[in-house]
C-alpha cells in the first residue's frame, strides 16, 4: 500500500498523487473519463482535483464540464465516500464572470455542489488571488461555508507568499478557518513560483502543497522532444517553451534515472516532486487507463537522494 500524507492540518490524508480533472469533458470524453477515474481509485488513488472553470477556454464550453463528468461518475460508481473531491472558483467562466466577490463564491459553491452531485466539498480552493476583494471578506466567506457543512477544508491556489502569509495571519487573529492547502505551479522546469519564500512558508506553517502542471503539460513524459512532436497536439503551445537546452538537459537526466530505476519518465517527474520539502502530492492528469496506470506507478517509486539531487541540478535555470 502507498504511504499517506496529511493535507496540512486538515485531518484528511491521501497517497502522494492527485488526479487532475482538467481533461475530463475535453481531451477525455465521458467514457474515457469514467475509465480513468475507475483506474485511479482501483490503483489506490483517492484525491480528485477539478475547478468550476474547467473547461471554459474550449470553444462551445462554459465551464463546469469537468465537474459534471465527475459528478456523473460519482453517481454511477457510488464512490463518493471513498474519494476526496477538490474544486476551485475564481477564474474566468464562459459567462464572463470571475473573481472572489463573496456573493460569487457563494453562488459558485452551490453550482459546484449541484454539478458534482454531492452535499459537501472536501476541499474548496480560491483559484487565484483577487486583489479587488479584501482578504478578510474571502476568508470570512470560506469560514461560513465550513461552518455550514458545505466545505470541509479551505485552500488557496496561485497565491504569493506575501498574500498567503497575510491570509494566514487574518485567520489566526480572528479565529477563522485558514487555508490548509496550497496549489502552486511547480515542476522540474517551472520552479521559481514555489521555491523560496512560498515553499518555506508552507513548511513553517504546515500548509499542504499539491502542485499542478507536475508533468509540464506532458513535456516531462518525454513524448515531446522536437517541434515535430507538437503538431496537432492540444497542449502544443504550452510545451514549445520547454524545447530548449535546459529542457533537453532535464530529459537526458530523467532518461538516466528512468534507466536506473526501471521507471517511466512520468513516474520520475512525479517522484521528484513528491520528494521536495513541503510537497504533499503532485497533481497529474490522464486521458486513458494506460496513462493513469503509469501515473499510479509513481506511488511506488522512491528516488535516492543522489538521484533527486541530480534532477535538481539539471532543472535549475541556466544563468
Amino acid at each position: 500500500m502507498p504511504e499517506v500524507r496529511e493535507l496540512g492540518r486538515s485531518g484528511i490524508s491521501i497517497p502522494p498523487l492527485v488526479l487532475g480533472g482538467n481533461v475530463f469533458g475535453w481531451t477525455a470524453d465521458r467514457g474515457a473519463s469514467f475509465d480513468v477515474l475507475d483506474a485511479f481509485v482501483a490503483g489506490g488513488g483517492t484525491m480528485i482535483d477539478t475547478a468550476d472553470s474547467y473547461q471554459s477556454w474550449v470553444p462551445g464550453h462554459q465551464g463546469g464540464e469537468s465537474e459534471t463528468v465527475i459528478g456523473e461518475w460519482l453517481r454511477q460508481s457510488n464512490k463518493r465516500a471513498e474519494v476526496v473531491i477538490a474544486t476551485k472558483t475564481g477564474m474566468l467562466m464562459g459567462d464572463g464572470t470571475e473573481g472572489l466577490a463573496v456573493d460569487r463564491i457563494e453562488r459558485a459553491v452551490e453550482a459546484s455542489l449541484k454539478r458534482l452531485g454531492t452535499d459537501y466539498l472536501d476541499v474548496f480552493f480560491a483559484h487565484r488571488d483577487d486583489a479587488t476583494v479584501p482578504l478578510e471578506d474571502v476568508i470570512e466567506c470560506f469560514d461560513r461555508l465550513i461552518r455550514a457543512g458545505k466545505v470541509r477544508v479551505a485552500a488557496a491556489s496561485n497565491y504569493s507568499a506575501e498574500r498567503l502569509g497575510e491570509a494566514l495571519g487574518i485567520s489566526e487573529a480572528r479565529g477563522l478557518a485558514r487555508y490548509e492547502l496550497l496549489q502552486p505551479w511547480f515542476n522540474l522546469l517551472d520552479r521559481d513560483q514555489f521555491e523560496g519564500a512560498l515553499q518555506h512558508l508552507c513548511i513553517d506553517r504546515t500548509i499542504g502543497c499539491i502542485p499542478y502542471f507536475g508533468l509540464a503539460s506532458g513535456f516531462l513524459t518525454g513524448k515531446y522532444r522536437s517541434p515535430a512532436d507538437l503538431e496537432g497536439r492540444a497542449r502544443g503551445d504550452r510545451v514549445k517553451g520547454y524545447l530548449n537546452d535546459r529542457g533537453s538537459a532535464v530529459l537526458d537526466t530523467m532518461d538516466e534515472v528512468a534507466s536506473e530505476t526501471g521507471a517511466s519518465l512520468s513516474q520520475v517527474a512525479l517522484a521528484w516532486l513528491a520528494a521536495q520539502p513541503g510537497v504533499t502530492a503532485p497533481i497529474a492528469s490522464a486521458t486513458s487507463v494506460t496513462q493513469v496506470e503509469d501515473l499510479i506507478g509513481a506511488l511506488h517509486l522512491t528516488l535516492s537522494p543522489e538521484q533527486v539531487s541530480r534532477l535538481d541540478l539539471a532543472g535549475q535555470a541556466v544563468a
